[in-house]
């Protein structure tokens, strides 16, 4: 896995000395004792990394195999892109948002051969989870709107699930007609819970907003969906809440705000999840860089 990655101070090569990672000119980066390594030099925006709260909901939530619809369709359709006919097995899948690693981690076990993957997330308690989630992951604290640590062409696959779209690190990271598989919430995906307690309405056009970003750089495959309705309980409630980026706004203390709403929760909701995962070919051209999108819209979609 070092041997992708890139010094953030002067784009060198890494190399493992010790406990740390170190380039030729001496830009030592520790590895922390969960596994992962941060090679962050510049504090990120306050409410743009998961907090600790945030991830143990996650999870929590994911953990009781809420989301496996989603994991199966991932690891699905990576393996579609990969088959022989279409190239060699992938030797390294890149998570651009990777979170605790959960889906990182499904689809590497659905992959024939010894594919690696590389979590890259802004949160640090999100990668403690993640360097433990499969032995093939390695974890690295990284800003995706910054260019990434990670060598040209290093990737056979970047996976993207709800979490910012960097375009033009995308197209720089992955080999020639490598492919990028997005996860985006579904038109109704927990529509009950934005009707009953407020929530933030992130679903409405992402397909668009998707189209627009990639433009230049990949060309559309295919896009296929899952969806289920199921009864939470009101634990599970607050965990889906609580993991995504509702819980920037919870208001707690404020009366009839977010956090009251959900505290008063009993029984059970009826939730709908649905989901869009689509697979796209890198295009190998250059292409123009004002394409690169940066809606903070997409810096916190729905708790993946």
């Amino acid at each position: 896995m070092v041997e992708v990655l890139r010094c953030s101070v002067c784009s060198a090569p890494l190399s493992p000395s010790e406990r740390s990672l170190r380039c030729v000119r001496r830009h030592t980066f520790d590895v922390a004792k969960q596994g992962y390594v941060n090679l962050l030099h510049a504090k990120v925006d306050a409410g743009t990394a998961d907090t600790g709260e945030m991830v143990a909901a996650r999870a929590e939530f994911l953990g009781a195999g809420h989301y496996a619809p989603l994991v199966r369709l991932l690891a699905e359709s990576v393996r579609a892109s990969t088959r022989p006919e279409s190239g060699p097995a992938p030797s390294l899948i890149v998570d651009a948002g990777a979170g605790t690693g959960h889906y990182l981690a499904g689809v590497l076990d659905a992959c024939d051969g010894d594919a690696h993957g590389l979590a890259l997330d802004v949160s640090a308690p999100a990668l403690r989870r993640a360097a433990a989630a499969h032995p093939r992951i390695g974890a690295v604290v990284w800003n995706l709107w910054q260019p990434w640590p990670v060598a040209d062409g290093a990737a056979d696959v970047v996976l993207n699930v709800f979490a910012p779209r960097n375009a033009a690190e995308f197209h720089r990271v992955l080999r020639p007609g490598g492919t990028l598989v997005v996860a985006t919430p579904g038109a109704r995906h927990l529509h009950q819970l934005v009707e009953r307690l407020g929530l933030l309405d992130i679903s409405g056009g992402k397909a668009g907003q998707l189209s627009e970003t990639l433009t230049g750089r990949f060309t559309h495959v295919d896009t296929r969906s899952t969806s289920r309705t199921e009864p939470l309980d009101a634990d599970d409630v607050r965990r889906i809440v609580l993991m995504g980026p509702n819980a920037h706004h919870l208001q707690r203390g404020v009366p009839g705000g977010l956090g009251e709403r959900l505290d008063a929760l009993q029984g059970t909701v009826e939730v709908t999840t649905e989901f869009d995962v689509s697979v796209f070919r890198r295009v190998d051209t250059e292409a123009n860089e004002s394409n690169v999108s940066n809606d903070a819209d997409e810096l916190t979609e729905d708790g993946g």
